[in-house]
This record gives structure tokens, sequence and C-alpha cells, in this order.
């Protein structure tokens, strides 16, 4: 489980302060695929940063199962953002002359696993996302925009993390693309047994998730749990 309390992210500049995140209180149950939607400069991507320990909180915790990432000195730190948090990116940040297996093999490389482990597990995991055996070995340059992000997933799930952070991850995709690979993330939480947390402007990807935050200013100012694709809410009034 995940839990946040009081987080608050400051930015001073000669004139005044920037409150990028200004006392963010969230839980996150393990199995899930949550949203955070919100603006430009609403504070997403200074969350997302404070919760892969990119960056420092000016105050407040980060728990995940128990243990305060925000306590944590540089080497702990390092061995949690390997171990228990993987990334998502919109620009799916692959390494060009790397195969796609190479390119999932590549965190269990730096976490010290067998090369034989590496490859079986990379295998799975590609296979788990849908790419087939002949794409496995293909370089990014020849893959389509939707193969890469599902690379780039399985390289998040390689370390078995606790937490996967996706930074609007169907940004660069079409529609259809975008809500295959939603779908995808939305398995593979609970296969896995992550959380998964996307940021997306899109309220329509947003809806998809299992529960949506919506952020403005640095403050959560809406939480929805939702069902199967459609708020509670919107639910009862379709039921009724």
């Amino acid at each position: 489980m995940i839990k946040v309390t009081d987080l608050k992210r400051y930015f001073k500049t000669r004139d005044n302060t920037v409150k990028a995140v200004d006392g963010v209180d969230l839980t996150l149950d393990e199995g899930i695929l949550a949203s955070i939607i919100g603006t430009s400069g609403s504070g997403k991507s200074t969350l997302l940063a404070l919760l892969g320990a990119l960056d420092k909180p000016s105050e407040g915790t980060i728990e995940i199962d128990g243990q305060d990432v925000t306590k944590m000195g540089g080497r702990q730190l390092t061995a949690y953002r390997r171990d228990k948090v993987g990334f998502v990116f919109q620009a799916y940040n692959l390494i060009p002359n790397l195969s796609a297996i190479q390119n999932v093999m590549i965190p269990m490389e730096f976490a010290g696993v067998k090369r034989g482990e590496r490859r079986a597990r990379a295998e799975k995991l590609l296979e788990q996302v849908g790419l087939d055996k002949e794409k496995q070995n293909r370089k990014p340059g020849r893959l389509s925009g939707g193969e890469q992000q599902r690379v780039a997933i399985a390289r998040a799930l390689a370390n078995r993390p606790k937490l996967i952070l996706a930074d609007e991850p169907t940004g660069n995709l079409d529609t259809e693309t975008g809500k295959v690979i939603v779908n995808l993330l939305h398995d593979l939480a609970k296969t896995e047994k992550a959380t998964i947390l996307a940021v997306t402007h899109d309220a329509e990807i947003a809806k998809q998730t299992d529960e949506t935050f919506k952020i403005q200013d640095g403050r959560i100012v809406g939480n929805n749990k939702n069902h199967n694709g459609k708020s509670l809410s919107e639910e009862a009034k379709t039921d009724g």
C-alpha cells in the first residue's frame, strides 16, 4: 500500500514561492490502476517525481509498505528506485541500439540478476504485454509507438516493483491504441500485484482506471472510484 501524507514541494524564486505540490494526501491499494488528472502546471509531474524519489519533498511523508521514503539516504534511495519503482514515459525512453528484449533486461542487470534469469523474465514479460518472439529481437526504431510502449511497460515491471509511475503513457498514441495500453496496465496491476499510478490530461483515459485523483494548483481537489469505465455516481444514474 502507498500512503502519502501532507506532501509539499515548494520552489523559492527571487520574488515568491511556487507551491508545485501543496499538502497532498492520498492512499493507493495494491493491485490497482489509478490516475491523476489535471491541467498543465497543476502539479502532476512534480508529484510523480516525488513518489519516484527523483525529487525531495519540502515536507510530508511517502510510505510504501510501511517504509518512509522521505527518510531514506542515498544508497537506500538508489535501491528504492531500482527495486521498488518502475517508470513509464510518454516518449518511451528505450535505448535505440538495443533490441526490445535487451531493453527489458537492463534493469535486472543493474539489480544483479543472472543472465539466464534476466532473459527468461524479459521473454515472459514481453509475452505478457503482447509482443511476439520475432518482434522481441527488433530495435525500437522497427516497432510501432504502441509496441514501443509495451516494451517500456515490460521494462518497468522487470524488477517486480511495488509502484509503477506512468507519465502520460498514452500521450503519443492514437485513441484506440491508448485504450489498449490502459487495459494492459489494468491487467498487469492485478497479475503483478503492483500499484500503477498514471498521470494523464485525458478524462476518457482516466475513466478507464480504478480510481481517479484530480489535482489543481498542487492540491488534490477530487477523488473518484471508477467501475467498469464509469464513475459510481454515473453508474447509479444509469441503473436508476
